[in-house]
């Protein structure tokens, strides 16, 4: 039999990789025929690549494919694009949503990493492509920032809750004022670095623009979705962009027994996902156009 596609399925934890080698043939029929275990380390991958190169058909290329599970993933994915291998990297819930159709009964790290190979070896999957250095540095910022508003709002918080005491302890207020006062001082650092950083590129300050003419757009906003999209690479429609934000809507029904209420199915990106809602809300009260969609959608379902 011909051998069509070679794929090796990688299940990523911090500190190892789990593999399973397949292969498609002419027919159709698929073989998982290899499982091993490697670190996550320089040594492991050298180690991993050794392995595969004895095992597979150097006439056909082997087609990486991964989870992208947080930033464990990403030294390897590195190693083999510098290798010039076929990566490709996928969403953890198009993994999860194609494991529920096999007959898988247990869920461990050797059977997830099956079940990425058979993945890799049913679907046409693109390529990933190592992020440019500019989109990197957007997305490390900006979520940078996120985490500095979020402890803010939670100090504010403490301190609303000290000032409202019947009996306040003020050096604990002072203290809290000063930490505000702190992270402050660090969101305009990295506020200043990012609209140093867009300046300095004049392709990316036209595409930085071109997002900000829609209303309740900023800077800020348009550069955490540059960063977080790698300038929309592999974005391919406005459904695939949805998805990856998890905005896309999910709802079940069946017959006339079954109706869920519609809701979005957050399991995208939810730095995307929480970047947009402000923007969202602001684009709904001064965009004739959206404000007539969102009060389509809320007449319709009575969801807001």
């Amino acid at each position: 039999m011909k051998l069509l596609k070679q794929v090796l399925g990688i299940d990523v934890a911090q500190k190892e990789l789990v593999v399973t080698l397949g292969r498609m043939h002419d027919d159709l029929t698929i073989e998982l025929y290899a499982y091993n275990i490697f670190k996550n380390t320089e040594k492991g991958f050298l180690k991993l690549t050794e392995w595969v190169n004895k095992l597979t058909d150097k006439e056909i290329k082997v087609r990486y494919v991964m989870e992208a599970t947080g930033v464990y993933h990403q030294k390897f994915a590195y190693y083999l694009d510098e290798k010039e291998e076929d990566i490709s990297i996928v969403l953890p819930n198009k993994i999860s949503n194609y494991m529920r159709t096999l007959d898988t009964k247990t869920i461990t790290d050797k059977t997830c990493s099956e079940g990425i190979a058979r993945f890799g070896l049913e679907r046409k999957l693109d390529n990933w492509k190592k992020p440019k250095e500019i989109y990197r540095l957007l997305k490390q910022l900006t979520r940078e920032r996120r985490q500095i508003t979020d402890e803010r709002t939670i100090v504010k918080n403490q301190l609303h809750a000290e000032e409202t005491e019947a009996m306040p302890h003020f050096s604990s207020i002072e203290r809290l004022k000063r930490r505000i006062m702190f992270l402050n001082t660090l969101e305009k650092e990295i506020k200043n670095e990012i609209e140093i950083s867009v300046k300095e590129n004049k392709e990316l300050m036209v595409d930085i623009n071109n997002i900000c003419t829609i209303p309740g757009i900023s800077i800020l906003t348009a550069a955490t979705i540059i960063g977080e999209t790698n300038g929309f690479e592999l974005i391919r429609s406005k459904k695939q962009l949805a998805s990856y934000a998890g905005l896309d809507v999910k709802e079940k029904l069946s017959g006339t027994s079954v109706k869920g209420k519609p809701s979005i199915s957050k399991k995208g990106n939810r730095h995307l996902r929480s970047c947009l809602h402000l923007p969202a809300l602001s684009t709904i009260k001064w965009d004739e156009n959206f404000r007539n969609q969102y009060a389509r959608i809320v007449a319709k379902h009575g969801i807001k």
